[in-house]
């Protein structure tokens, strides 16, 4: 293997190049999959998302300023909840009548930042337990907590729908609605709780990649198995273990504000071109 990484070997930089290009391909099948785009592109995103946590988990360890960086992804999530759903407003797919239509779900950007907090949360443990500070164990631990308030609001209108419409109107339901579901939060991020747990072990586990392969592949075949029909196809991640094991530990060429810039723009970009393709 090591000499596989010495001839193909991968810095960070190359890694989020492939990932990118993998990830255009399944974004065009999400929003040209009603005038036919193949399904043979969206299995060719699958691995996208664990290829850029564990650059993630690279990037998060290597930070001067982690709080910094967690900031910076909130404000691009909350900014991209923002654009999305006023995007759909004006310009709105019509639903076929096998219920097919085009909407957008994306914002890597909170899975990111969920992940990016339980990593803060990992750090402010360990440094609490060794150095016997109980101020940074609490701090940990609250931490830990925010994923998950940030989605009670959300459960509880939900759980409380009869009430909530009773005094209110739609419109201002459908905006607290929209305003409650943009926080970032465990329950609700793209990927969900398993791939942010991903994420996290990716750090933990950061020196041993055999390791990290490993826990990849155990969550692999767990989807493989959940997998309710012949279109679930999350268990393709497993391919993403190629690129982490050729990874050879150097950044490279620094993307950070390309990808934070290229992410939401070719998603809309794609949203209003699939759009106009029907009109």
């Amino acid at each position: 293997m090591n000499t596989l990484k010495n001839r193909f070997g991968l810095n960070a930089a190359a890694i989020k190049i492939i990932a990118i290009v993998l990830m255009v391909a399944d974004h065009v099948h999400q929003m040209f999959a009603m005038s036919g785009a193949p399904n043979w592109l969206t299995w060719l995103g699958r691995p996208v998302m664990i290829m850029f946590l564990f650059a993630s988990a690279e990037s998060f360890y290597y930070t001067r300023n982690k709080r910094k960086y967690l900031t910076r992804l909130l404000v691009f999530c909350l900014a991209m909840s923002v654009a999305g759903a006023i995007l759909q407003i004006k310009l709105q797919f019509p639903v076929l009548e096998t219920g097919e239509t085009v909407t957008l779900m994306n914002n890597a950007f909170g899975t990111f930042f969920v992940a990016g907090l339980y990593m803060l949360f990992w750090d402010m443990l360990t440094d609490g337990i060794k150095n016997r500070k109980a101020g940074k164990i609490a701090g940990a631990v609250l931490v830990f907590a925010v994923p998950l308030l940030t989605y009670f609001p959300i459960q509880l209108i939900t759980l409380n729908f009869d009430y909530f419409m009773q005094r209110m109107s739609i419109g201002q339901l459908s905006v607290l609605l929209s305003v409650c579901a943009s926080l970032p939060s465990l329950m609700t991020v793209e990927g969900g709780p398993l791939i942010v747990l991903l994420g996290l072990l990716f750090y933990i586990f950061r020196r041993w990649r055999w390791a990290q392969v490993a826990l990849l592949a155990a969550m692999s075949i767990a989807y493989f198995f959940m997998g309710r029909d012949s279109n679930s196809v999350q268990w393709l991640m497993i391919f993403a273990a190629i690129p982490m094991l050729l990874y050879n530990g150097e950044k490279g060429r620094s993307m950070k504000w390309f990808f934070y810039v290229f992410y939401p723009a070719h998603i809309y970009l794609l949203y209003i071109a699939a759009w106009l393709s029907i009109r």
